[in-house]
């Protein structure tokens, strides 16, 4: 789906209880001092500390909405960069109430809730990462939904083994239980300050009063049109009356997701997991083949995680730990690219391109592998991020040519390998405080409306989470992932993926939060993001505006974003073996950093999103 070069203008919401807000489009907006629009270049001092070499000047930048200008801004106390305008307000409104960044982070997840129905929501689930000062590591929060009681490892197949098309993508059986509800309110209560009747108030309003249908929301209606019109609540919420898909400045209401963000408001996990709106969930499922119960809904638990550790030049990244693949492999990626990266020669340089993609391909038949929920099956990080392994896959890089799909077949059994003991649709939001906070979270219904079902008299669309299953060993999934056996659909288990909320440290604490919406390419995306910073030396706005590129070992192509790489390089690749494509990724990276003291937040200039900085 492309981005169109409009703006969404989102309704804002009146005075909150007890507080006074100023008018936000004022507040976001306005400069009155406190942050200020940069066109400065790459920042060497203070806590960088960059190659001395210069980069060559063959950067590609992309087909983007947004200038720098529009895309970044800068400030003293905190950063925020989200994929909705109204989000990132909401967010900087907890902090000017005197909240914190959990406070933020809370505000933001259930704002964007209402902002982006196509790609997030209560419906669905996600993963966080979050530090303040006091801690020794970050913490990861894994609020992935999981497969109801009903689930199985032949669900999707029938009688002769064959995948049944559609099943894991529309409809009940597409349907895992959310998370999200419980993962954030837990977030919220042990680390947050404002009391949620607050922190919940610019959702409800916005839920309430409505927001400007924006290009990429109504583009996905209309390529949705035909699962979202076989649901009559869906057809109801994001069609006219005659049937018509609401377009671009048209107001979309959505007054039952009010209500129950409203009892959520009030009654916590109990106003989604029970009563109302778990009944309203359990009888939809029901209603349309799937014999969920409301004891699948009340036995949902977040799970906290040891997120994967890695090293970067001189700093420590942190990032998702399984069932998020993430992590695990962009330190793969990371680990195999640094060393013989020629930062001189800039990103788009081919033996640089073919170095990352390399270690792109080398991490996807891992992935494919290995990867899996913890809790039902072995997933051997410490021996795949290890440094023998790592120096493996080093080795095995070709100069000289690319490496087929088919030339695993002979790779070693990583379990074998010495180590010590271990520890697309979607959106992002990154925060940092000048308290030292750090916030960065991946959400998710997966595609497009999820399973494009609507629950009926609550407004929350329900998730197609299912579809991260492998529907069978060696299917591919809706990103085109190869699933192994660690990833069949078992009840309670969750689904494999690629959600990379990452945090990176420096000597004085966290110097940037960042993440991306899209599938399977969210983990290489955000590899490009750390390498481009911290490898090539870019400044931040750059690290995001820079063409990417994505290899997933199968299919076995090389995607590149528009415009492609600079003519000379992609003539270089093919004569190395590559078949080079253009497709849009989807990325759409919210990155926010400390640079000596200055927080700067860049939305990705590709997209609809917001930073704020004050």
């Amino acid at each position: 789906m492309s981005d169109k070069n409009t703006r969404r203008n989102t309704a804002f919401w009146p005075n909150l209880t007890l507080l006074t807000m100023c008018a936000l489009f004022v507040f976001a907006c306005s400069q009155h001092g406190k942050f200020s629009s940069s066109t400065e270049g790459n920042s060497s001092s203070g806590l960088w500390k960059f190659r001395n070499e210069p980069v060559e000047n063959n950067l590609a930048n992309s087909g983007q909405n947004k200038t720098r200008e529009e895309a970044e801004r800068r400030g003293k106390k905190f950063a925020i960069a989200t994929q909705g305008e109204g989000a990132t307000q909401a967010a900087a409104k907890m902090i000017e109430l005197g909240g914190n960044g959990a406070d933020a982070a809370t505000a933001a997840t259930f704002a964007i809730s209402v902002e982006r129905p196509q790609s997030t929501g209560i419906g669905g689930g996600g993963f966080l990462l979050y530090f303040k000062k006091g801690m020794k590591a970050p913490i990861a929060l894994d609020f992935r939904e999981i497969a109801p009681s009903t689930a199985h490892e032949k669900m999707y197949q029938d009688e002769k083994g064959e995948i049944i098309l559609d099943k894991s993508l529309t409809g009940a059986y597409a349907v895992a239980i959310p998370g999200l509800v419980a993962g954030i309110l837990q977030f919220h209560r042990r680390y947050g300050k404002l009391p949620l009747t607050d922190v919940l108030a610019p959702a409800i309003h916005m839920a309430k009063n409505g927001i400007k249908i924006y290009p990429e929301l109504a583009e996905a209606i209309v390529e949705e049109a035909d699962r979202l019109k076989k649901f009559p609540a869906s057809q109801s919420l994001f069609f006219h009356q005659d049937g018509t898909p609401l377009k671009v400045g048209d107001i979309l209401k959505q007054p039952d997701l009010a209500k129950t963000l409203e009892a959520i408001q009030q009654k916590g996990v109990a106003g989604f997991y029970g009563g109302r709106v778990a009944t309203a969930i359990v009888e939809t499922m029901r209603k349309y083949g799937n014999k969920v119960t409301k004891a699948d809904l009340q036995k949902y638990l977040v799970k906290e995680r040891k997120p994967v550790a890695m090293s970067l030049q001189d700093y420590q990244v942190y990032s998702m730990a399984p069932p998020s693949s993430g992590g695990t492999h962009i330190a793969q990626i990371l680990g195999v690219s640094q060393k013989g990266l020629r930062a001189s020669k800039g990103p788009m340089h081919d033996q640089n391109v073919h170095l990352t993609a390399s270690a792109m391909q080398m991490a996807f038949y891992d992935r494919a592998r290995y990867m899996g929920d913890p809790d039902y099956v072995k997933v051997p990080v410490a021996q795949l991020i290890g440094p023998n392994y790592v120096n493996f896959l080093e080795q095995q890089f070709l100069p000289e040519r690319a490496r087929k799909a088919g030339e695993f077949q002979s790779w070693p059994e990583v379990e074998k390998m010495a180590t010590k003991p271990e520890s697309s649709e979607t959106t992002h939001f990154s925060i940092l405080t000048s308290d030292g906070e750090a916030v960065a979270s991946t959400q998710t219904i997966n595609g497009h409306f999820g399973s494009a079902i609507t629950v009926p008299g609550t407004g929350i669309v329900l998730n197609n989470e299912m579809d991260d299953f492998a529907a069978k060993v060696g299917a591919s999934n809706l990103f085109g992932a190869i699933g192994g056996t660690n990833n069949l659909p078992v009840a309670g288990k969750r689904p494999l993926s690629s959600m990379s909320p990452t945090l990176v440290f420096g000597k004085e604490g966290p110097i940037m939060a960042v993440g991306t919406p899209s599938g399977t390419r969210i983990l290489t995306c955000v590899a490009q993001t750390l390498l481009n910073r911290y490898i090539y030396g870019l400044d931040l706005f750059n690290s995001l505006s820079t063409v990417r590129f994505h290899q997933q070992w199968q299919p076995d192509k090389l995607f590149v974003e528009h415009p492609g790489f600079p003519p000379e390089t992609t003539a270089r690749l093919q004569k190395l073996g590559y078949d080079v494509e253009l497709k849009d990724l989807g990325c759409r990276i919210q990155a926010v950093e400390n640079s000596d003291g200055t927080l700067i937040a860049v939305t990705d200039p590709r997209g609809e999103g917001a930073a704020f900085a004050q």
